[in-house]
């Protein structure tokens, strides 16, 4: 079995989820059994279950806060629109966790002590709304918008309900309000000033501490992503004295007496402890200037979630892109290590910082042994709001392995660099992204690592729409396109997506495609496809409801009608796939395509070398779920 095989078999653990207060039951997701399910585990007895068992996968659950039941949510074929089921943590049936409320797409779950549940709820027809679920009685709805809106948390005495809403129209920046169980308003935080500034907040926990009612929020008023705490009781805002570069989030310890923080930087990641001693006095906003901020020791690479147990440790799931995920923890200890196969290393990561029409963009960079220039891939991330990092992931550790150098570009729209960078995707939407990265090729092939002849540009979800609107914009400049669950026709995308979606893209282009038309046709791969002269590669699931099949088979027709050179591969899914097979399967035929279209490509090798254990890192199978489109 070749290495590149062996990344996507190997047995994966995602960072366990633990029950507040019975913290020795946690719930994780492991590819253990070909397909990503989630699993109970009882630290008490070391005993592990499979709890999901779905021939699509299933990624999507949580444990109550007693430890007593798994919530899970069940959609079809990977559509996304479903309903939360739970089944006791022992074992047991299935049953509807909230009896009376219809299918829809997921918008936020947070659950009491006493089993009351907040569920977020979004339908074409309905918009967002939120209901609460109290057991033994029907829900009832306390919320309900046309814009996108969803459930932050609960506070740790149920009292109070943090909302994320978008009602300003700003589908890329958040307000919150906080209400009390029957609906009513407690207090709101606009940042945004009824949509005349595009200042975001987020909702990052309630303190779990009775009797208060502190909320973390992220906000972006110096220009990042950084924490302050909220009290809507008072309304008094406590800034917190983190010097640090780059976006910074942050969670609660359990005792509510520090701040686990999490920081991206430059495309690596790192962990530090916040100690928040007394309350802030809440009769007037303080800096917390005098408040020490502790390391907690990480290796080099990306940290892709932490948590903070109850004896003072951190658990957190950690890669780089030469070594695969760990779960590990500050006591030393690797936390799980799944039995069987494990998966080999990849080459490390290099970064490149190019100068491109609007400031220096920064790359990744593999390579394979030899000298260049090599047939490079341009492996484009989605999001857009998103960003590649110094972590392990199987499609680009493929490449490598046949020959390929893979450059990975955080285009303008990538998280990590600042708020102006994400914010940046106005208009002009998906051709400001491919300034970045023609930036950036040039640069690969002037300094000798990309031969000009031989450059792949390939995506998934946003990457793959950038794909297909670079073979179209840049047609000189590509010898293969490979787009993965693409916007292909940015019309009947915007018309045939959730709703959710359809907000996003409001904000981006400034209108419909009634209001802006000018503006879709701009950003639409269709609008050039008989430019495109590159051999193209598509795949789509056709359960997709971000990038619905439909305005993929009409750019299909429209290369059929040329006679142009490509294939298309369509699979029984949604967006991406949890199927480690199904996998194996796409990443074999874009290698397999690639080597038909592109000169001198090798062989995957296969190395005996002993690596560390592999643990999950489900994004890279389940193509960016949390994706714009």
């Amino acid at each position: 079995m070749p290495d590149w095989e062996k990344r996507f078999r190997a047995p994966r653990i995602g960072l366990p989820d633990w029950a507040e207060h019975a913290p020795h039951r946690s719930l994780f997701v492991s590819n253990a059994t070909g397909t990503f399910e989630l699993y109970a585990w009882d630290r008490a007895s070391g005993s592990q279950r499979q709890a999901t068992d779905r021939p699509h996968g299933t990624t999507d659950g949580t444990l109550s806060p007693d430890g007593e039941w798994i919530w899970w949510f069940s959609d079809t074929d990977g559509d996304e629109f479903g309903v939360w089921m739970r089944q006791p943590f022992s074992g047991g049936p299935d049953e509807p966790a909230a009896p009376g409320l219809a299918a829809s797409y997921p918008g936020g779950l947070a659950i009491g002590r006493d089993g009351t549940a907040v569920i977020g709820r979004s339908t074409d027809d309905e918009g967002s709304t939120v209901h609460v679920a109290r057991p033994g009685q029907p829900p009832v709805e306390i919320y309900r918008h046309r814009e996108s809106a969803g459930v932050g948390d609960l506070s740790h005495d149920g009292s109070l309900i943090a909302i994320e809403h978008t009602e300003h129209g700003d589908a890329m920046h958040s307000a919150i309000r906080v209400v009390r169980a029957d609906g009513s308003t407690v207090a709101e935080l606009d940042d945004t000033k009824g949509g005349t500034e595009e200042l975001g907040l987020s909702v990052m926990g309630f303190v779990p501490v009775d009797g208060d009612a502190r909320l973390l929020v992220g906000h972006q008023r110096r220009g990042r992503w950084e924490p302050m705490i909220w009290n809507p009781l008072t309304g008094v805002e406590t800034a917190l004295a983190i010097d640090l570069p780059g976006d910074v989030g942050a969670d609660w310890y359990p005792d509510g007496s520090a701040l686990l923080i999490e920081h991206e930087y430059q495309a690596r990641s790192e962990l530090w402890r916040y100690d928040l001693g007394e309350p802030a006095c809440d009769s007037e906003p303080s800096m917390a200037s005098d408040r020490p901020l502790t390391r907690v020791e990480t290796p080099a690479g990306t940290v892709s979630g932490a948590t903070a147990r109850p004896d003072g440790t951190v658990e957190f799931l950690w890669s780089s892109a030469a070594q695969p995920p760990e779960v590990r923890s500050t006591s030393g200890k690797v936390v799980l290590d799944p039995p069987g196969m494990k998966a080999p290393g990849s080459v490390p990561v290099t970064d490149a910082w190019v100068e491109g029409p609007a400031g220096p963009i920064h790359a990744l960079v593999q390579q394979p042994a030899g000298t260049g220039p090599f047939p490079t891939v341009f492996d484009i991330h989605g999001g857009p709001t998103w960003h590649d990092s110094d972590a392990f992931a199987s499609s680009p550790a493929a490449w490598v392995d046949h020959g390929f150098a893979v450059v990975r570009v955080n285009y303008r729209g990538s998280t990590g660099y600042g708020r102006a960078w994400t914010d940046a995707l106005k208009h002009r939407v998906g051709l400001i992204e491919l300034e970045d990265i023609a930036a950036v090729r040039e640069w690969a092939v002037s300094s000798g690592l990309a031969d000009p002849d031989r450059l792949v540009l390939a995506g998934g979800s946003w990457g793959g729409y950038l794909t297909l609107l670079g073979l179209g914009t840049q047609p000189e400049a590509w010898a293969v396109g490979l787009a993965a669950v693409p916007v292909a026709d940015y019309v009947t995308a915007y018309n045939d997506e959730m709703e959710a979606l359809k907000a996003m893209d409001r904000t981006l282009l400034g209108g419909t495609p009634e209001e802006v038309p000018e503006r879709f046709e701009a950003s639409s791969p269709l609008t050039y496809v008989d430019a495109v002269r590159a051999p193209v590669y598509i795949s789509a699931g056709v359960n997709d409801p971000r990038c619905p099949i439909q305005q993929v088979e009409n750019y299909v027709q429209c290369l059929e009608h040329r006679a142009h050179p490509h294939e298309v591969y369509r699979y029984d899914a949604g967006h991406g796939s949890l199927v480690v097979e199904e996998r194996i399967k796409q990443v074999r035929l874009e290698l397999d395509f690639a080597r038909r279209h592109v000169a001198g490509v090798t062989e995957a090798r296969s190395d005996t070398a002993e690596p560390s254990a592999a643990e999950t890192d489900v994004a890279e199978s389940d193509v960016a779920k949390s994706d714009v489109s």
